[in-house]
């Protein structure tokens, strides 16, 4: 069974990069208003906007496959 992230524990924050060019951010919180749910955000640069769609494909992936939360358990607002 998955689990959503601890409510007392702070949120997960990345750099998103191309080489060592940051191109934007992924933020990873716990849900404030709704215990057992997980908030996900993320921005790509606007000379990188093309990739904003790309990015939140392999972010959904990565929650998905790796993390141990239920998909409904995640709000990431589709693109």
């Amino acid at each position: 069974m998955r689990t959503p992230l601890p409510s007392g524990r702070g949120g997960f924050k990345y750099s998103v990069l191309d080489g060592d060019d940051v191109i934007g951010c992924l933020y990873i919180y716990p849900g404030k208003d709704a215990p057992g749910r997980v908030h996900v955000s993320s921005w790509v640069r606007a000379d990188r906007a093309p990739l904003d769609t790309v990015l939140y494909a392999a972010v959904t992936r990565w929650l998905a496959d790796v993390w141990p939360f239920e998909a409904e358990r995640i709000d990431y607002a589709a693109r």
